[in-house]
């Protein structure tokens, strides 16, 4: 087991690998960059003394092995093509590159490795692999400009991360097809402009913080465990599902906000084929979204009497609520503030 000391250590050096990615000025430092990434993360993976972790964080080692070969062959390509005069399709190396960058964010159609690997971390080391380790192939996508593949991978992410959280009971393979769902949004936003990308990733990492943060405190796992009768607070209930909505993107809670804003700019754009399938899936996706929450709202279940008295952190509750108010309250917060100004 790490201390806290060497864990905040492998956190800096993950976080230095992606600026090392996000500033490099050559396709050999970024690479360089998201290996350093890559082996800083799986120390805090494998960090539990179970098997189920480890497993975890072999298949991210292998996954992103994979990838990192892909893309290390396709920038020797690139060079290649830079330095001696021989016939190598520039598109074709961009293709090649742009699916190892792809498989390494976990969008579709390279996700499956995602979901299950998921199901095997602890709540912080998931909401990491939910957003932090997605910043760094983001970027390096958004300096290809492949539309094609890119349009290919935005519909099945989104098609993939409704469909797949249909039938889930794991919260945390749940979470999971929610952000590949989301991911197919942020490559759309990345599509048309860097800046929507940041606002959308922004809003969506704030909204993770918010329900990996009590999810960790309350040590949920599983969605019968949502259901239980420990939730003895009403007002601790309705927030943590009305954060579940606003992850959904359901108005008029702050969720919506960056949806709103890609589907203004895809109208622009003139992008109705895409935009249709987008929401269509979206739809499905707060289809499920709403089926947890009516059920645990109209449910109670009382055979877990163990757990009545369940005991947690003021503060952190607290800061919980705090949290969760602006991601309830956030859409009303800033359409008064642009109303005042």
């Amino acid at each position: 087991m790490f201390n806290n000391s060497s864990k905040i250590l492998f956190i800096s050096i993950m976080i230095i690998g992606t600026l090392i990615t996000v500033t490099s000025n050559s396709w050999l430092g970024a690479w360089m960059g998201l290996e350093i990434n890559l082996l800083s993360f799986i120390p805090l993976m494998s960090d539990n003394n179970n098997l189920v972790s480890t497993e975890a964080s072999l298949k991210y080692f292998l996954t992103q092995a994979l990838a990192s070969t892909v893309l290390l062959f396709s920038i020797i390509l690139l060079m290649l093509k830079n330095n001696v005069n021989n016939e190598i399709n520039e598109s074709f190396t961009s293709m090649i590159m742009m699916s190892a960058l792809l498989m390494k964010s976990g969008a579709a159609p390279f996700h499956f490795w995602f979901p299950n690997m998921m199901d095997g971390l602890t709540w912080m080391n998931a909401l990491l692999l939910m957003t932090w380790q997605k910043i760094a192939p983001l970027m390096l996508i958004s300096y290809l400009n492949i539309k094609n593949l890119l349009l290919v991978s935005v519909i099945l992410s989104v098609i993939v991360g409704a469909i797949g959280g249909l039938n889930q009971t794991s919260l945390r393979k749940l979470m999971a097809f929610s952000s590949i769902n989301h991911l197919g949004w942020m490559l759309s936003a990345l599509m048309m402009n860097k800046s929507i990308w940041l606002t959308y990733f922004s809003f969506y990492f704030f909204l993770s913080i918010v329900l990996t943060f009590m999810f960790n405190l309350l040590k949920l796992f599983h969605l019968n465990q949502l259901f239980s009768s420990f939730f003895n607070s009403k007002i601790l209930k309705f927030t943590l599902f009305m954060n579940f909505l606003s992850l959904g993107g359901l108005p008029p809670f702050l969720g919506f906000l960056p949806k709103w804003i890609v589907i203004q700019e895809l109208t622009f754009c003139n992008q109705y084929a895409q935009l249709m399938i987008m929401m269509m899936m979206t739809l499905i996706t707060l289809f499920f979204y709403l089926r947890i929450c009516y059920s645990a709202f109209m449910l109670n279940y009382y055979e877990n009497n163990w757990m009545i008295n369940f005991q947690t952190n003021n503060f952190l509750m607290n800061l919980f609520l705090i949290l969760s108010f602006f991601s309830i309250f956030g859409l009303f917060l800033i359409s008064l503030f642009y109303l005042m100004l």
